[in-house]
């Protein structure tokens, strides 16, 4: 009896000792778990998840939570793939279409020095106006494709902000006038330097002129500031709060927009994304202000 009394304690000891390493080894299995699960998903990688214990219910576990990582890998590689075709049609079909609308506008310009008539100047006036209106959508999907393929690489050079951004409003001043919009610049005179892709930043600055050209309801303001962030802001009441969340989305467009590819400002984004950029908005009381910044790098 004594000896039973004796031995009791010491079996409950190593039985506790047991259940808590079991614990311990748990914990770090479950530890383990929570700290590969996120890195896995994030990486496309073909490693699974493995755990340091032998307890079958978390083998259980982490088994399971390998076939969804497989299910996961599956279904990202089909979408990289079917997102590429997609490209690459795209590349493909706006290629085409560059060439015969070279043709046409070529055949109209030689169109418009001949004889003609009222009804005709007219006729002429419409196919010129939709043919520079396909050329421009065109242009933008090529842009698009090519923009978002990953093998894309673009060239920098030394790049004045404050003269590429007065000559994009200068090759936006009869559009802005038609549109009733006098725009509020305020530039530096002190030049503002960026290692950038000179033709992007037309582009970015074309693309973002074009939006308020088409959503603004009178105003619009340009502010490059001494740090080198840029300010587009107008007042607009064809957004709501709806459409501001997809406003930068591919493909998206505001219902009063006419003639557009919903490209003009996910070609913003991503071309500022691409050069190191950063660019965001806001929108209070029916005001639009998106905010372009490029940091400094080394001189090229």
């Amino acid at each position: 009896m004594e000896i039973w009394l004796f031995l009791f304690p010491a079996v409950c000891i190593l039985v506790i000792t047991a259940l808590l390493i079991k614990l311990y080894l748990m914990r770090r299995s479950l530890d383990e778990l929570c700290q590969n699960l996120p890195e896995k998903i994030k990486t496309d990688t073909n490693t699974l998840l493995d755990i340091s214990s032998r307890d079958p219910h978390l083998l259980a576990l982490a088994d399971s939570l390998n076939e969804q990582l497989k299910t996961l890998q599956k279904e990202r590689l089909r979408f990289l793939s079917g997102n590429q075709q997609m490209q690459e049609r795209i590349a493909d079909i706006s290629h085409d279409l560059r060439t015969p609308l070279t043709a046409i506008i070529g055949y109209l310009d030689l169109l418009e020095k001949e004889e003609h008539t009222k009804t005709s100047d007219r006729y002429l006036s419409i196919i010129r106006n939709r043919t520079d209106v396909l050329k421009e959508l065109t242009e933008e999907l090529f842009c698009y494709s090519i923009l978002t393929s990953p093998s894309k690489e673009m060239s920098v050079e030394r790049v004045s902000l404050n003269h590429v951004l007065e000559e994009s409003i200068a090759a936006f001043y009869l559009s802005l006038k038609q549109a009733g919009i006098s725009p509020l610049i305020s530039i530096p005179d002190t030049p503002i330097y960026r290692s950038l892709n000179k033709n992007g930043l037309f582009r970015i600055f074309g693309n973002l002129l074009t939006n308020a050209v088409k959503y603004s309801d009178g105003d619009l303001s340009i502010h490059l500031l001494p740090s080198g962030e840029i300010l587009f802001s107008n007042h607009t009441t064809a957004l709501d709060s709806v459409q501001l969340e997809q406003l930068f989305h591919r493909f998206y467009t505001v219902e009063t927009a006419k003639n557009s590819t919903g490209l003009g400002l996910s070609i913003a984004k991503e071309l500022t994304l691409h050069m190191g950029g950063k660019l965001q908005f806001d929108y209070q009381d029916s005001l639009l202000t998106i905010r372009i910044y490029f940091p400094e790098t080394k001189q090229i």
